[in-house]
């Protein structure tokens, strides 16, 4: 009798959103190593080595955990991939860009340690959410602007699964044609003035690596004449909560940007 393969048992996590979905299924003892990043969930970074961070790897400390798999995500990784790839090491990238394939990327992490239908049960219940607060954005009697800045020098708009997350939650983006965009530097607004000609009402910052400063923001040129420093509209989402394509995206992420519209529709009904 051929036996039923269970899927990988010594795990690297290279970024936080295959980690945080291993430990939601339960199968947190397959990973051997982490993202120095990670922050979700907490008890991963006392439990796990960390081998890695975004740009760059120990590959020493790697290949030493003997992994039977390594999980990474986008061309940013793609070096590392590739050098574990030449040491004979097993590699699978993910490159979700939107909210679908994020879901997607999680079923097949899931079906992988043998977790498929208890993982499609997880999701199910955060596609659910999502529709319940896809409604509730509907019904809102205003819809804001709202500019989400991923980095701040250059300006760096939103990227695709944040811009869907946001019309979601019951806003617009103000730069929905660079969401498309799947590389940083491909949503890169060059020009400052023309955040402020399309007058957001809401800013949204989530700078990877650094804490937002909304009097930073409300001090650039010519900002006092947009709608969100004049109302004080000014927020903060922690890259860990939005900007990992993962579970954090699809759940904190998405409720924070909702609270944040909510109470600004309710105070321009």
């Amino acid at each position: 009798m051929i036996a039923i393969p269970r899927g990988p048992r010594r795990i690297v996590c290279l970024t936080e959103e295959t980690t945080e979905w291993l430990y939601l299924l339960g199968e947190e003892a397959r990973i051997v190593g982490i993202s120095g990043y990670t922050v979700r969930p907490r008890r991963a970074r006392e439990e796990k080595p960390k081998v890695s961070a975004f740009l760059s790897a120990k590959m020493d400390r790697i290949l030493a955990l003997r992994p039977d798999c390594v999980f990474g995500f986008s061309d940013l990784q793609a070096d590392i991939a590739a050098e574990l790839v030449r040491k004979g090491v097993q590699v699978t990238i993910f490159n979700q860009r939107s909210v679908e394939e994020i879901f997607a990327m999680l079923y097949q992490v899931a079906a992988m340690v043998g977790r498929a239908e208890e993982g499609l049960g997880l999701l199910e219940g955060m596609r659910a959410r999502l529709l319940a607060v896809e409604a509730a954005g509907r019904a809102l009697p205003r819809r804001p602007r709202v500019f989400f800045e991923e980095w701040d020098e250059p300006h760096i708009s939103a990227i695709r699964w944040v811009s869907e997350l946001v019309g979601i939650a019951g806003g617009d983006d103000v730069f929905p044609e660079l969401a498309v965009q799947a590389l940083g530097k491909d949503r890169i607004v060059p020009d400052g003035a023309e955040i402020v000609r399309r007058n957001p009402d809401i800013v949204v910052g989530s700078w990877c690596g650094k804490k937002f400063r909304a009097e930073k923001v409300a001090a650039r040129p010519g900002w006092d004449q947009v709608n969100a420093v004049r109302d004080r509209q000014l927020f903060e989402i922690k890259s860990a909560d939005i900007l990992q394509p993962g579970p954090a995206a699809l759940t904190d992420g998405v409720e924070q940007l909702h609270r944040i519209i909510v109470e600004w529709s309710r105070s321009h009904a």
